[in-house]
């Protein structure tokens, strides 16, 4: 027999080879469990919380988990089996609404649930069930929620709330200005509102139901109810540009609500225009200069900027003014501006109209000047001539005659 000896190189693959296939019959450490070692069929529905607080009035939403620790595929369906009266709750994915939610063995889905109590729900304790179960109703899971709602800071203003979608207006102080407001009860009881507001001195206030033209001081709003009301207020002539706050305030035996408001004046822009003797009238002489002043008082309440001086006069006369431009305006001040008219050399005796005009920002005056426009001198020396020669002409013509 013959006898083969393995080399020292050979033995050593063949341990690195015994040993690399025991190690991978070990079981890893930490390698999940087999499918055979879960149930068959389980499910579990959670929340983020067992039960919280909030402050009246709020509404609760929070994650809802859907869990399926089974070998199969399930179809959970969800459903409400307590819900405290008056509270409106829903369970949604995204934008719809959810009843049932398919979920792959060892998965879970995650949806949202929301809790929404009565405008009249009272501080307390209350508690919600949500139920999940099985297709073929074999499986079945409820989670317990419990929501205590708190009393707000200063919790008597809770029953009674204003809101306004446009808390600043702003316009010319010659306009009136009407905030829409909506007072909500969410007492569970019935409250006369009363209303009113605090403004500037010498501003006029008034308040009226929405859409009505009545005035009025208090209003009755139902039970969890809303009711729209319109403050108006006209601000006095001589007021000021600027910023102006306004109070609004409901209350009722129980509850005080305010809003805070504003109105922004910018002012009145009117212009006036005049001479100094408030005569608007001049006399010139065809083809020569004849000078004017014009007066342009700022008799509104904002600034002007810019008032450009411009006219409108007959075919080939000309005016121009010094200066052409008035800038910034002040309330109150006046500013003189001379005005050159030349009549048209060719102008025929008589009266015509010449309108000087001041366009500021937001306003404009005009005025009419009737200009007397007279022959110059040197045609009245003409004239006399003319006269004088046609005389002696005639005296001639006579006294030729007479010889004969």
């Amino acid at each position: 027999m013959t006898q083969r000896i393995f080399s020292p190189a050979w033995n050593r693959w063949l341990l690195v080879a015994s040993l690399s296939l025991a190690a991978s019959a070990l079981p890893v450490p930490g390698q999940a469990a087999e499918p055979k070692d879960r149930p068959e069929r389980a499910i579990a529905v959670s929340t983020e919380y067992s039960e919280i607080a909030v402050p009246v009035g709020e509404t609760v939403r929070m994650d809802l988990t859907v869990e399926n620790r089974g070998r199969r595929d399930e179809n959970v369906l969800l459903r409400l089996s307590q819900i405290p009266k008056g509270w409106k709750v829903t369970i949604k994915g995204g934008q719809f609404l959810v009843t049932g939610v398919p979920v792959a063995p060892e998965k879970s889905r995650v949806l949202t649930v929301s809790a929404e109590p009565d405008k009249g729900a009272r501080p307390g304790a209350y508690s919600f069930e949500i139920q999940g179960s099985t297709a073929d109703g074999a499986l079945r899971v409820t989670r317990t929620l419990t929501v205590t709602l708190e009393e707000r800071r200063g919790g008597a203003t809770v029953e009674l709330g204003i809101s306004t979608s446009y808390p600043v207006l702003r316009g010319p102080t010659d306009s009136s200005f009407e905030f829409s407001l909506e007072l909500s009860n969410k007492a569970d009881a019935d409250r006369v509102v009363n209303v009113a507001a605090e403004a500037p001195k010498g501003w006029d206030v008034t308040i009226k139901p929405g859409y009505e033209a009545k005035q009025i001081t208090s209003l009755k709003v139902r039970a969890g109810a809303s009711e729209r009301v319109t403050l108006e207020l006209k601000p006095p002539r001589e007021a000021q540009a600027g910023e102006y706050p306004i109070l609004f305030r409901a209350s009722t035996d129980r509850a005080q609500a305010d809003s805070r408001l504003r109105v922004v004046l910018t002012g009145i822009y009117r212009l006036d225009a005049t001479t100094p003797t408030g005569r608007l009238s001049l006399d010139a002489v065809a083809g020569r200069s004849a000078t004017a002043t014009f007066i342009v008082r700022n008799s509104g309440s904002a600034i002007n900027r810019g008032v450009k001086l411009s006219s409108f006069a007959p075919e080939n006369w000309k005016v121009e003014f010094s200066p052409e431009r008035l800038e910034g305006l002040e309330p109150g001040a006046l500013r003189p501006v001379e005005v050159k008219i030349v009549p048209a050399a060719q102008a025929l005796v008589g009266d015509y109209s010449v309108t000087l005009t001041a366009d500021g920002e937001k306003a404009s005056k005009s005025v009419e000047l009737r200009v007397t426009v007279s022959a110059p001198a040197t045609w009245g020396w003409i004239g006399v001539g003319v006269i004088a020669a046609v005389i002696g002409g005639l005296g001639g013509l006579f006294a030729w005659f007479g010889r004969r």
